[in-house]
C-alpha cells in the first residue's frame, strides 16, 4: 500500500517496518512457489531439437519428471541462495517503490500513472543489484538437473556443484562482474515489470477501498495476485531471453548468447515467437501468489507490530 508521511524527514522511520515487511513477503512467497519457478526455468532453457523432440512435453511432464529423477528436495534445488537474497531483494523493491511515489506525488495529493509508473521502473532498476547475481545462482542450481537427465540419456556424467562452489568459480575467473552476467537483461526485465505491476495493484487495490482503512485485507491479496499475473505474461519474452543468457552450462546442441539482440534473433529463427512464451504460465503461477502474498503481509503490518509502530 501507498506510504502517507507528513514530512520527508520522517521516511527513513516509514519505510523501516516496510522493509521488514517486503523481506517477510519474500522468504514465504519463495518458500511456496519455488517449485513451480523451477519448472519454469527448465521450460524456459528447453529447445527443440532438430525432428521436433522435446525434453519436457508440458509444465506438469517437467514436474512429473523432475520429481521422479531428483525427488521432493529436488524441486527446491536452488531455493537456499533465492531465499537468502529474496529478502533484500523484494525489501529494496517495494520500499523503494514507496519512497518513489512519495517523493513523486504532487503538492495537491494526487500521483499521476506517468509518475507511478516513473515510481516502479526506479524501484526496478534499484533491485537489480541484488537480483541479477541471485538469478544467476538461481538458474544454473535449478537447470542443473535438466543437463544432468540430458547427459545421462547421452551416457555421460556432470558433477554437479553447489551454489558456494560457483559464487568462488565466478569470483576466481571474472571478479565481481562474474556474478552480473545478464544484468542488462535483468534490468530490462524487472523494470518494465515494475512499470506495469505497481500502477495496476493502485489501480486494482483502490477500487476495493470502502472507506478511510483502506481495502480488506483479502482485496489487497487478490489485486496483487492479478497485477503479479497480467505483469508477468506481460515481460516473459525479457525473461525468456535473461534466463537463456545467464545459463553458463548449456546442453547438448544448445546455444551460447553474446548479446540480448543475438539471444532474440537466434531464438525467433529456430524456435519461432512462441518461444518468447515459454514457461509464461508456470510464471503467472508463480508471480501471482509471491505478488499477493507481499501485499497481504503489508496490509497485516507485521513489520509495524514488531517494531511497535501498530495503532
Amino acid at each position: 500500500m501507498p506510504v502517507k508521511l507528513l514530512n520527508k524527514g520522517s521516511i527513513i522511520i516509514i519505510l523501516l517496518p516496510k522493509i521488514i515487511n517486503g523481506s517477510i513477503a519474500g522468504i514465504v512467497g519463495v518458500s511456496v512457489v519455488f517449485p513451480l519457478d523451477l519448472v519454469k526455468t527448465r521450460l524456459q532453457n528447453q529447445t527443440v531439437g532438430p525432428k521436433g523432440e522435446k525434453q519436457y512435453k508440458s509444465m506438469l511432464d517437467c514436474f512429473k519428471k523432475t520429481y521422479a529423477a531428483e525427488g521432493y528436495f529436488g524441486m527446491y534445488r536452488g531455493s537456499a541462495v533465492n531465499i537468502l537474497l529474496i529478502t533484500p531483494e523484494k525489501a529494496i523493491k517495494l520500499a523503494a517503490n514507496d519512497m518513489f511515489r512519495f517523493y513523486l506525488t504532487l503538492p495537491d495529493g494526487s500521483l499521476p500513472v506517468v509518475r507511478q509508473m516513473a515510481a516502479g521502473g526506479l524501484a526496478g532498476a534499484c533491485q537489480i543489484i541484488i537480483t541479477t547475481p541471485m538469478e544467476l545462482l538461481k538458474i544454473q542450481m535449478q537447470d542443473a538437473g535438466r543437463i544432468a537427465a540430458q547427459a545421462k540419456a547421452e551416457g555421460r556424467q556432470i558433477e554437479r556443484i553447489t551454489a558456494t562452489q560457483l559464487t568462488k568459480k565466478l569470483l576466481r575467473e571474472r571478479g565481481i562482474f562474474g556474478l552480473y552476467k545478464g544484468i542488462t537483461a535483468t534490468a530490462f526485465r524487472d523494470v518494465s515489470f515494475s512499470i506495469v505491476y505497481f500502477p495496476l495493484f493502485a489501480a486494482l487495490n483502490n477500487l476495493g477501498s470502502k472507506d478511510s482503512r483502506g481495502p480488506p485485507f483479502w482485496w489487497s491479496f487478490i489485486a496483487g495476485c492479478a497485477s503479479g499475473s497480467v505483469s508477468a505474461l506481460v515481460v516473459n519474452p525479457m525473461d525468456v531471453v535473461k534466463t537463456r543468457m545467464q545459463t553458463l552450462t548449456k546442453g547438448t546442441g544448445e546455444r551460447q548468447y553474446s548479446s540480448i539482440l543475438d539471444c532474440v534473433v537466434t531464438t525467433m529463427k529456430h524456435e519461432g515467437p512462441t518461444a518468447f512464451f515459454k514457461g509464461g504460465a508456470c510464471r503467472m503461477m508463480v508471480i501471482a501468489p509471491l505478488f499477493g502474498i507481499a501485499q497481504a503481509v503489508y496490509y497485516i503490518g507485521i513489520g509495524e507490530a514488531i517494531l511497535g509502530l501498530k495503532p
